[in-house]
């Protein structure tokens, strides 16, 4: 049997008496050996504890680096992270610019029609030129007793639906001659109304200013139409004192080239009051 590396060995035919000096060397060394055993054992024991907080602590930081170190790409969007709003971005209501004043409404109405009125502002100039063709303007007038410039049966259309005022101007060109009448009426209801029943009747011929007179006691042409708040008519002759037919395209030419020229007129009329009430909303 042995007690420990070193230590001392009897059997038959050895000594019966321990050497006792030598046993207590040998429990002293083993008592040595348990101490240094003991302590190695703890510091062990110990670097175990710290590598394993060492550890602990490496990786939770590291938990920590690898988030913020993640591309954008990869982080949390905004309503994700706690306490992040999750009210929608804010909106605003598209506007839409008001459409363009409609430059018929300004004629069509006494109450919205307010820009100045007369001869000269709906046939300004000492001319008028259509294409090729070029017409010296007469003599101009204006009244507000429509009946009195127009023959009997036009006279009591233009009583009958209220007519306010005449203007009239007179134009030529080669021997024929043309005089146009605007009636003005408070409201477009009237002037159409009084353009639908204006199929015979003239309005009268103004002679004037190197105009002689016309249409009197002669056979003309005359047109009717309507714009707005204004029905404009023509009457269309020879100053010959020849009476016009139906095969005189010339004469048509000439009352049709004045007609459109009136209607242009008027048309600006409307959209010179509809810039101004752009440029100047209220």
């Amino acid at each position: 049997m042995s007690f420990g590396q070193g230590g001392p060995q009897w059997g038959p035919g050895g000594s019966q008496t321990p050497d006792w000096a030598a046993l207590a060397e040998a429990s002293e060394t083993r008592a040595r050996r348990r101490k240094w055993l003991l302590i190695g054992g703890g510091a062990l024991a110990t670097i175990g504890v710290a590598a394993a907080v060492a550890i602990a602590v490496v990786s939770a930081n590291s938990d920590d680096a690898s988030a913020s170190n993640k591309p954008a790409g990869e982080l949390p969007t905004s309503a994700d992270i706690p306490g992040a709003s999750k009210d929608p971005a804010p909106s605003f209501e598209a506007t839409t610019p008001p459409p363009p004043p409609d430059p018929k409404d300004y004629i069509s109405s006494a109450k919205k029609d307010k820009a100045p009125l007369g001869p000269e502002s709906l046939f300004p100039g000492t001319k008028l030129t259509s294409g090729e063709r070029v017409y010296k303007k007469g003599a101009t007038a204006s009244t507000k007793k429509c009946a009195s410039v127009a023959q009997p049966v036009l006279a009591n259309i233009l009583t009958k639906n209220k007519c306010t005022e005449v203007l009239r101007a007179t134009y030529a060109r080669k021997g024929i001659a043309v005089t146009v009448g605007v009636a003005v009426f408070d409201t477009e209801a009237q002037a159409t109304k009084a353009k639908k029943q204006a199929d015979k009747g003239l309005i009268t011929s103004l002679p004037g200013k190197g105009v002689s007179g016309f249409c009197r006691t002669t056979v003309c042409r005359g047109t009717y139409n309507a714009y707005g708040r204004y029905a404009y008519f023509t009457t269309t002759g020879f100053l010959s004192g020849k009476d016009v037919t139906t095969k005189d395209r010339g004469a048509y030419e000439v009352g049709d080239d004045l007609a459109r020229f009136t209607f242009h007129q008027i048309n600006r009329r409307g959209e010179a009051q509809a810039s101004a009430a752009a440029n100047n909303p209220e």
